[in-house]
């Protein structure tokens, strides 16, 4: 027989030789499962044939066709690629309606979408259609305003009239320029606000009041403006927006009026309460209201000489043309120092005569009609959403600016649309009006022609002289030749022409992209059409199948690379034949001449030598597979300690379990070596069987030497995990020599523990000692205990990995302070019960009593000092009694049998026995030690506590058993009380420094009760004080704490106060701090808002 090939040979063959094993199986395969299995032959025609080429070293043509499949017939239909098919082109692209999740066979639209957004989406409709503005983050009240004054045609112009000189050297002036020019005439759908944003200073990311900054950015306009030689433009906002307004102050006794009230002051908003009133005129009317200043509010009237009964009122001088009023919808809580919004339903009118309102009553003519509507939406303060509805002048149509989103509202400012059954409240003040809210409206006309709205988030109401709408006026906006300067039309059709250049970038690109894709498919399906080769006598070329995947999947794929199937010798091996696919010469020469690459490998390219050697590995195989088929039998026989005859040799029992358990093996491996390994001693002989994993078993002669010849070939040389060891080797005297001292050790300490276990057998079982006023005692600390308990109980294989105690002398010196050798431990707690003394609770107590006779066995073995010991003795001085009578039963020491007989026999004495211990308890010590563990306990964060709802008066016995450790954080509880799932309970999760606010808050969420309803207990007690920490209470991490409702507040929603808080918290009321609004403007000029 030839010598078995090298390592290297086995494994170039072995994927070949599993797929031939593969195909003499007859289970179907999965793709197949519901079909009849069927018998196939090829694998072991496939099998002689190598043993024919073995033997007689040559190969026919008539063998390569058949070993390389040149037969095998052209794939039709199947669902994946078969590996085994040279001629299967199945599955290399999707069916004609199929497509992938990557690739050339991408969803078209999902190659689209990576080309990146499409910028003809952002298009503007026309120039007809307003342009939104983008919110950067909390803009939207600045959007909300800016569109304001885009669509107010007056002010508008007098901004774009203004020089270029003046706007280059006020940028802020210059940006809201730039900004209403491309308002005006750009071709995007929304325009970017933050060159404007950023040249005032704001920051983005904060949510600011829009009639605040409305009055602060007329100041600034104001100041920018003035140095404009334009009259019409220098003066533009106090034309438009300024009105005068006097506080008079009227003498009840003289009829005199104080000299302040012939003062004018100017004003561009009227600020007009809303609570507790339901229309417009009911809120003018309470502005323009007399006010009587009587008893301490008396007024000094220079011309009485003395504090007289006086008026006090407000007075309209004059008006603007555009009228602001500023609804104050945000009102202070003194009790709760928040601010809450006012969301009931406000009246107002289509128009309004102002005329009525004004001083001189004279005047006539002063119609307002409504322009602008500016809406805060939310219930929140200081968060929420702004948008503005605002009234084209010159078509009289009504658009709804949602930053981005600009919307056509029709004629009327809450839309054209009327529902089926109107939900408008009625204005009292005017009952036959029709009216709209804000979602809704109803319109009807009545016999004024008056229309009134109705809404619950208007913020600002716009109202513009009637001359001054140009309602008979038609015309387009986007006419920009006939407003725009040169040199803002110039900017603007810059940015448009950049625009539209990307837009019709973005289209070519996508067409292209497209165009590509459609061309690489037509060719994928016309090359793969062609790829089969029909005939055998037909030429055709090897292609390798990963390239070949690449390149139908990929929209550009890289240049032809075969050097995967190409082997040593520069041809193809046959061992590839799963890795490559017969291509024909018409597909070939269109794929080759565009991505050029190879090697060529064609026909006459299959490598005999590799055939060769695949030949001599599978006849190896097969050798090797047979002959571990007949040595598995006498491996099964020697593990069931069957007599076997001849010669016998020693392996190791566990490596011969597995080296039988293992399947489907064709050749040696790794798992092969080390048949002796673990029952060879370190000095190279047999190891006792004794030792740990040295069993062992003896096989026959030609077991071992078919199993030395196969580790041999995998690890050669290898003296230490294949030594041989016949029957008759003798075992290692050194390793017995050791084997009985390890074993003499383990019978020593095993009578050690036995002995151990004996002389103190109710500790060793964890019983309870009894104890008695006229004995001595020892302390010793619960953990030693319990690790010496351990020690001596533990035995078989664990042994080994238990630890023994800790240095009794140390671990008794630990429990002394340093500084004045005192005892750093509190002694244990006693109870009196049937007339006998026991310890409360040992199982938590860290100082466990002993008897004498217990502590001084301990020193004996443990090598402890006698005198060392913590000396206890019972004092009962302040029972009434000198002695007890009787003894305690043994019984385990849990805290179960302790609250057992508190069950029997009722409560404690309240004045128990008390310990005395020499030497003393170090109460300084102790105290700071307990003061430091408490401040470290309480510092903790996201822990979870269990809050429990309790409907009555009393809670169930089990919750306040679980929250009983008010008084006691270390103290245990029963297994029933850890094991309770407490009813309508919930864990929420807190720290040390969350406040009891902030925890009601969160029970308000849970359960639903108001915070003010809530009373919260830990045990028995009353837990109060919203703004003391949960540190503050001794409220530790796993506590128990139940909750009633007192019902004596009404239920509300805590959506608000939520809402509130949380801005309150993050957000201080700096307003425009900081920003340009406010760096040069008096602080005289910012107006109170409606927060006052």
């Amino acid at each position: 027989m030839p010598s078995p090939p090298s390592k290297i040979s086995f494994f170039a063959v072995f994927d070949y030789i599993k797929l031939i094993d593969e195909k003499m199986s007859n289970r179907p395969s999965t793709r197949n499962k519901n079909k009849r299995p069927r018998s196939d032959n090829n694998a072991e025609v496939v099998s002689e044939l190598y043993r024919k080429i073995h033997l007689s070293n040559e190969v026919s043509k008539d063998d390569i066709k058949q070993l390389f499949m040149f037969g095998k017939p052209v794939c039709q239909g199947c669902r994946v690629n078969t590996k085994d098919n040279p001629n299967c082109f199945c599955g290399l692209i999707p069916p004609s309606n199929g497509n992938r999740k990557s690739g050339l066979w991408q969803k078209t639209s999902e190659i689209v979408f990576s080309l990146g957004p499409d910028p003809s989406k952002d298009l503007r409709a026309s120039l007809n259609t307003p342009a939104g503005l983008t919110n950067l983050g909390a803009t939207c009240y600045a959007n909300s305003i800016l569109q304001f004054l885009y669509m107010n045609k007056s002010f508008r112009e007098g901004v774009l009239c203004v020089e270029p000189e003046v706007l280059s050297k006020q940028p802020v002036l210059g940006q809201l320029a730039r900004l209403f020019a491309q308002l005006h005439a750009s071709k995007m759908a929304f325009i970017d606000s933050a060159p404007f944003i950023e040249a005032l200073a704001l920051d983005n990311g904060i949510q600011q009041d829009s009639h605040e900054f409305l009055t602060l950015l007329f100041s600034l306009l104001e100041q920018c403006l003035s140095s404009s030689q334009v009259s019409k433009a220098r003066t533009v906002v106090q034309d438009l927006f300024r009105g005068g307004v006097s506080h008079v102050t009227k003498c009840s006794k003289c009829g005199n009026q104080s000299e302040a009230s012939s003062n004018v002051e100017d004003f561009y908003g009227v600020e007009l309460n809303v609570k507790g009133l339901k229309s417009l005129d009911e809120s003018l009317d309470d502005y323009l209201s007399l006010e009587e200043l009587q008893g301490d509010n008396q007024y000094f009237c220079d011309s009485c000489a003395t504090r007289v009964n006086a008026t006090r009122s407000i007075r309209l001088q004059s008006l603007p043309p555009v009228l602001i009023f500023q609804l104050k919808r945000c009102v202070f809580l003194p009790n709760t120092t928040t601010k809450k919004k006012i969301t009931s339903a406000f009246c107002f009118p289509g128009q309004v005569d102002m005329g009525q309102r004004l001083s001189d009553q004279n005047e006539s003519g002063l119609i307002y009609d409504l322009s602008a509507v500016l809406i805060h939406k939310g219930v929140a303060v200081n968060s929420g959403h702004y948008v503005a509805h605002i009234k084209d002048q010159d078509t009289g149509v009504w658009w709804e600016f949602d930053d981005e989103t600009v919307s056509d509202m029709g004629q009327h400012p809450f839309g054209d649309n009327k529902p089926q059954q109107p939900t408008g409240q009625s204005c009292p003040s005017d009952p036959d009006a029709s009216t709209v809210n804000g979602n809704h409206m109803d319109i009807s006309e009545t016999t004024t022609g008056v229309q009134t709205f109705s809404s619950n988030d208007a913020y600002m109401l716009m109202y513009s002289l009637r001359h001054q709408t140009n309602g008979d006026r038609k015309a387009h906006m986007g006419s920009n030749g006939d407003i725009l300067p040169s040199h803002l039309l110039k900017e603007v059709n810059e940015l448009n022409k950049s625009y539209l250049d990307s837009c019709e970038s973005y289209k070519m690109k996508k067409e292209e992209k497209l165009a590509l894709i459609a061309e690489r498919r037509q060719e994928v399906r016309s090359v793969i059409s062609e790829a089969p080769v029909q005939s055998i006598m037909e030429s055709f070329w090897w292609i390798s199948v990963d390239w070949l995947r690449q390149w139908a999947d990929n929209i550009t794929p890289n240049i032809i690379d075969n050097t995967s199937i190409q082997c040593s010798h520069g041809k193809v091996p046959v061992s590839k034949i799963c890795s490559m696919k017969r291509l024909s010469s018409i597909a070939w020469s269109k794929i080759s001449s565009k991505y050029e690459g190879g090697p060529q490998l064609g026909k006459d390219d299959c490598c005999i030598e590799c055939l060769k050697e695949t030949a001599r590995a599978t006849v190896s195989a097969d050798s090797y597979r047979d002959g571990r088929t007949l040595m598995k039998e006498y491996a099964e026989a020697a593990l069931a300690g069957k007599c076997l005859d001849g010669p016998l040799y020693y392996v190791s029992k566990s490596w011969l379990g597995q080296w039988i358990r293992r399947k489907n093996i064709d050749f040696p491996c790794e798992a092969d070596t080390g048949p002796t390994a673990s029952i060879r001693c370190p000095h190279g002989a047999l190891m006792p069987e004794q030792a740990p994993g040295a069993k062992r078993a003896l096989i026959p002669e030609s077991l071992w030497e078919f199993i030395y010849k196969s580790a041999n070939e995998v690890k050669p040389d290898d003296m230490v995990g294949c030594l041989v060891f016949p029957s008759d080797s003798e075992i290692c005297s050194q390793c017995c020599d050791q084997l009985s001292e390890v074993t003499c050790l383990e019978d020593t300490l095993r009578d050690f523990k036995l002995k151990q276990r004996q002389s103190h057998e109710k500790l060793a079982v964890g019983k309870s000692v009894p104890l008695f006023s006229r004995e001595k005692y020892y302390l010793l600390p619960s953990s030693w205990l319990s690790n010496w308990r351990s020690y001596i109980t533990t035995g078989g294989k664990n042994a080994a990995f238990t630890a023994k105690p800790e240095n009794l002398n140390s671990t008794i010196e630990s429990l002394k302070c340093e500084q004045h050798s005192k005892l750093l431990r509190r002694p244990p707690n006693l109870i009196r019960k049937r007339g006998s003394i026991l310890q409360k609770a040992p199982t938590v107590d860290e100082l466990t009593i002993i008897t004498e006779n217990d502590w001084t066995s301990f020193c004996k073995d443990w090598n402890a000092d006698v005198e060392s010991g913590i000396c206890a003795e019972i004092d009962l001085s302040n029972c009434g009694e000198d002695s007890l009578i009787g003894t305690s039963e043994d019984m385990p020491i849990t805290e179960e049998n302790v609250n057992s007989l508190d069950d029997a026999n009722g409560d404690t004495e309240s004045q128990g026995p008390i310990i005395k211990t020499y030497p003393e308890v170090c109460e300084d010590c102790i105290g700071e030690r307990e003061s430091f563990e408490l401040v470290r306990k309480l510092n903790y964060s996201n822990e979870d506590i269990c809050i429990c709802f309790v409907r009555g008066k009393e809670p169930p016995k089990y919750i306040l058993e679980g929250s009983a450790n008010m008084l006691e954080p270390n103290r245990r509880l029963s297994k029933r009380s850890r094991r309770t799932a407490y009813g309508n309970s919930v864990n929420l999760n807190v720290s040390g420094s969350t406040t009891l606010y902030e925890l009601k808050m969160m029970i308000w969420q849970s359960f639903g009760i108001v915070k003010e309803n809530q009373i919260l207990h830990k045990g028995s007690k009353i837990v109060d004080g919203e703004s003391c920490t949960l540190a503050d209470m001794c409220i530790f991490p796993g506590d128990v704490l139940w909750v009633t409702d007192s019902e004596i507040h009404e239920n509300r929603d805590i959506a608000e106060e939520l809402s509130d808080t949380k801005n309150e918290v993050q957000q201080s009321e700096g307003g425009f701090r900081g920003t340009l609004l406010t760096s040069n403007i008096p602080t005289q000029v910012v107006s109170q808002e409606c927060f006052n």
